[in-house]
């Protein structure tokens, strides 16, 4: 009797292992999720700007930072995705002049005085020229040691009074950035 069973339970496992495999089911591939990456992973200059402050404060969503340093300088440029322009730029630079220096040396011609960002500050807007358009700036010497620039470039197609509006937004980013965090 043992042996019957013996049989007939190899005769099972045998038979049970004949039988075709059943076919994998494909399973599509998960959706790619989209991840928000800030402007400071980026590094250098970037390390002081944020994408959220940026849209807030001058109308436009940028979503692409590259940071560059050279010495004692520090950059960083922002775009959207697929667009080369318009684009926004912070450098920041040591340096060991004072306010009269900055005053002589670096506030450009026709410039307008900015209250509230540094040891001293200025705002201007220049024409556009080799296929940008114009270009809003504000540069300030700020009160560790370090000079700053904050530029706006625009479209080719862009209005220059557009652009030059744009300088209160950009003076107000620049009042929030903190050069101290290099």
């Amino acid at each position: 009797m043992r042996g019957r069973i013996m049989v007939a339970g190899l005769a099972g496992v045998l038979v049970s292992g004949c039988a075709a495999e059943a076919e994998p089911v494909a399973e599509p591939p998960p959706a790619p999720t989209a991840v928000q990456v800030v402007a400071a992973s980026s590094g250098g200059a970037c390390r002081l700007l944020d994408f959220t402050v940026i849209e807030e404060l001058v109308k436009m969503r940028f979503d692409v930072a590259a940071a560059s340093e050279q010495g004692d300088t520090h950059t960083c440029v922002v775009r959207a995705t697929g667009a080369t322009l318009p684009e926004l730029t912070l450098s920041v630079s040591e340096t060991t002049i004072d306010k009269s220096a900055f005053a002589a040396d670096v506030v450009p011609d026709k410039a307008a005085k900015v209250t509230g960002l540094g040891q001293q500050a200025y705002k201007r807007t220049t024409a556009g020229a080799s296929g940008r358009g114009p270009v809003a700036e504000v540069g300030w010497l700020a009160t560790d040691g370090r000079l700053a620039t904050l530029g706006w470039t625009a479209a080719r197609d862009s209005e220059r009074t557009a652009v030059e509006k744009l300088t209160g937004g950009l003076t107000a980013l620049a009042k929030r950035v903190d050069t101290r965090a290099l």
